[in-house]
Parts: structure tokens; C-alpha cells; sequence
């Protein structure tokens, strides 16, 4: 049986952890651990409120352990069970070589890129900022240097242009693109360890056995910032959807009506053109959504807003208490 830490804490993992804990009998698999970040305070009254990879443990009766810090510490803690692998996603912090020393076999980690690109914290935002119209799904070898392991497995996910960073990475709360894909190609390379264990095969055979080097030119990503939300009008509409996509759930993307924040949460774009300065909102077309133009006389279609200290609105539920919109220059 290969037994393995599994680390990781939004969302995202979360799923991947509950799809991995419902087949491990049959990967021959056991989980004997989870590590994840520390419970955060939220809400008006500062509650502690643990990660979704912690919930999802204490759900699947896995034992949870959070750690500031992989210092000593952690390292006292996750050395009695043994585990034979780590596996990690969306984690969110550094393995340094003493604790992935723990291991005989090592780490491995799942990054949704097709690496060497978009390494790095923020590959699928990268993948819509550009314009991709694939998404890829890498299980890695851990390597000391941020995403430049050995690659076990790869797959592809195709994009239309209306994707965002949420949809791709939380989906449903129950599955997404990312989730369900990295999950088909983390089992494998987990029945492969597996298998291999079981045939009596040692470590260091199996890390020799499994795996390839990256080859071709590599890109980082790097980290989002809040300021990267805000909306420069000058740009096309496309550049501008692009950016309301990627920066989907945070920072969001947002410009000022009136001295106030005015996000815009969800947006088309039009095939119409306008000769209005960047930013206009254009005359109001209840049939289409709220038109605003951008660079290269661009137009783009806001279709889901949110003025500062109020909740986010269909366009139709905002215009009708938005006064002096139409025709006001936003940013």
C-alpha cells in the first residue's frame, strides 16, 4: 500500500483530495495525513474558519495538520506516519530539502500549466491574460526549484474565451475543468507508484523509473497584485474581458463612477464599434447590457456590476438605480 501526505488548502485541492480519498482502495492508496494552512479569521467576529483541504479531511476522518512554518516542528509531526509520497496542490508554501527528505519517494506536485510554461502562483490567470486557448494540467516531480521537476503526466483542457480563473479552478464546488482532469492524471501516476511499490521495487529505482525531463522555453508567472485589477480604459475590449476573466475571484477588476469603486464582474464583448473617448458608458440598450467604450474604438459589454458598499447586480437591476450613468466617463 503507498502511503502519502497530502498537502494543499483552497478550494481546488479540496476537490482533488475527495476525489483521491473516494478511490484510494482501489489505486492502492492510503492517505495517512493532510497538511494544509492554518484556519484564517473572517467575519465580523474574527471566527477561525479552517481551509476546504482541512474540512474535507476531518470529513473523510484523515488526520489534519497545520503548520505556519515546515520547520522542525512540522517535520517531528509528519515523521511517524511514514508516508512514502507527498502530494501536493495549490499548497501554497515551500518544501525545503530536509522535509521532502521525509519521503523515500519523494514529492509530486500538480500544477495547471503545461510546464516548463506559466511557472510559477498564477498560471491559469497567465493562460487567460494571453489569450490561450488550451489550459494545461502537469503532474511534476517536486524539485527544489520552484516547478522545474521532472513531468509524470500532462493533459490539455480546450478554452472558448469565456472562462474564468473560478470557473476553471472551483467550478461547481464539486468539480472543474482543472479538478476533474488533474485528478484523472494524479491517479494514474499514483496506481503507476503504487504498482511498482508493491512489486517489491525500491525507491530509488522507481524515482529512476518514472518521469522526464522539461524541455522547451520556460515562463514564470508572477504574483497578482490588487492594483492589477484596475481597469485601464485605453486598452482594447478584448485585453480589458481578458483581464475581468483571469483576475476572477481576486483582485477583481474595477474603475470609479462618481468618486466611487464601480467593479465590473462579468462582461461580454461587442462587435460594434464607437468613436466615444475610452471609458464612456455609451447610450443604455436594455436588450443588450451596459456598453462602455474602450481603446481602438472597442466596445465593451458590462453585464454583471457592483458599486462600492452594495451587492453585485445584473446590468438591468443596476441601471435602474443608476443615476447620471449614461454618457458618464468611468475611471
Amino acid at each position: 500500500m503507498l502511503k502519502i501526505l497530502y498537502a494543499g488548502s483552497p478550494l481546488a485541492s479540496a476537490m482533488v483530495l475527495k476525489n483521491l480519498a473516494e478511490n484510494a482502495e482501489s489505486l492502492g492508496v492510503e492517505i495517512v495525513g493532510v497538511l494544509t494552512n492554518p484556519p484564517s479569521t473572517r467575519g465580523r467576529h474574527s471566527d477561525l474558519i479552517p481551509t476546504e483541504v482541512a474540512k474535507c479531511a476531518s470529513e473523510k476522518g484523515i488526520r489534519v495538520f497545520e503548520f505556519d512554518h515546515l520547520m522542525a516542528d512540522a517535520r517531528d509531526a509528519v515523521s511517524p506516519l511514514n508516508a512514502d509520497l507527498l502530494v501536493s496542490f495549490d499548497y501554497g508554501r515551500i518544501f525545503g530539502p530536509k522535509f521532502l527528505a521525509l519521503f523515500p519517494l519523494g514529492g509530486i506536485n500538480l500544477h495547471p500549466s503545461l510546464l516548463p510554461m506559466y511557472r510559477g502562483c498564477t498560471p491559469v490567470p497567465a493562460a487567460i491574460l494571453n489569450g490561450d486557448r488550451t489550459l494545461g494540467i502537469t503532474v511534476q516531480k517536486l524539485a527544489l526549484k520552484t516547478d522545474e521537476g521532472d513531468i509524470l503526466a500532462q493533459a490539455e483542457i480546450p478554452l472558448d474565451g469565456t472562462e474564468t480563473t473560478l470557473s476553471l479552478m472551483d467550478g461547481d464546488g464539486n468539480s472543474s475543468a482543472v479538478t476533474q482532469t488533474g485528478s484523472q492524471l494524479l491517479k494514474k501516476v499514483l496506481g503507476d507508484f503504487s504498482a511498482a511499490l508493491a512489486n517489491g521495487e525500491e525507491p530509488s529505482e522507481i524515482l529512476k523509473k518514472f518521469g522526464s525531463a522539461q524541455s522547451g522555453e520556460s515562463s514564470y508567472t508572477p504574483f497578482i497584485k490588487k492594483e492589477d485589477g484596475i481597469i485601464d480604459w485605453n486598452l482594447s475590449a478584448e485585453l480589458i474581458n481578458r483581464r475581468i476573466r483571469a483576475y476572477s475571484p481576486w483582485p477583481l477588476c474595477s474603475t470609479e463612477f462618481n468618486g466611487s469603486k464601480l467593479t465590473i464582474v462579468k462582461a461580454e464583448l461587442s462587435e460594434n464599434k464607437t468613436s466615444e473617448k475610452p471609458g464612456t458608458v455609451l447610450p443604455y440598450q436594455k436588450s443588450v447590457g451596459v456598453e462602455i467604450a474602450c481603446g481602438e474604438g472597442s466596445i465593451l459589454v458590462a453585464k454583471e456590476l457592483q458599486l462600492q458598499g452594495k451587492k453585485a447586480m445584473d446590468y438591468k437591476s443596476f441601471m435602474n438605480g443608476a443615476r447620471n450613468f449614461i454618457g458618464s466617463v468611468l475611471g
